[in-house]
């Protein structure tokens, strides 16, 4: 699946952007983030660390650990930084749609240094959910939460319009706080 390793990148280069990290440390911080939805195996991280590297986006440098056992202290490379702004400043149109996906762009969205780029990110997700849209249709309309009769559809509906809301009013205040 390309496309979670896409995020999984995105979350590391966006980790890593502030300050570098041990590989444990780093696998922590992405298991913070992404961990309730989509644990983060060794067998995922370490091959993404290794893409990331053969790419030019980051170092290694080896330092003795507290143990025996040297440690890995990986760092973004000027190429790492650039890649990052590229990234969030474009997101595929599944990173502004699927809320687990937008959520990993949110949390690095501050790297980008011009609030214009952030506020076109951020326009694109409004525009996202101001569209017409229901987890059930009858035909090709979408059904409200008042029209349901499974009161766990409806649950899902109303629990799903509150978060909307609540979104929807957090990006037109930060869009206005950006002056776009």
């Amino acid at each position: 699946m390309r496309h979670n390793a896409d995020m999984l990148e995105l979350a590391i280069l966006g980790f890593l952007y502030d300050t570098p990290l041990h590989g444990y440390e780093l696998r922590k911080r992405l298991t913070a983030l992404t961990g309730h939805v989509r644990p983060v195996a060794e067998s995922t991280l370490y091959p993404a660390i290794k893409r990331l590297e053969k790419a030019g986006l980051l170092v290694r440098a080896t330092e003795p650990g507290a143990a025996a056992a040297p440690r890995h202290v990986l760092s973004l490379t000027d190429e790492g930084r650039r890649e990052l702004r590229r990234r969030l400043s474009e997101p595929a149109q599944r990173d502004i749609t699927d809320e687990n996906r937008w959520f990993t762009v949110l949390a690095f969205l501050r790297h980008l240094e011009d609030a214009g780029a952030q506020a076109a990110v951020l326009r694109r997700r409004l525009a996202f959910l101001l569209e017409p849209a229901s987890f059930f249709y009858d035909g090709d309309r979408p059904l409200s939460a008042e029209e349901m009769s499974d009161p766990f559809r409806r649950g899902v509906l109303t629990i799903a319009r509150a978060t909307t809301r609540a979104e929807v009013g957090w990006l037109r205040e930060t869009l206005d706080s950006l002056g776009g």
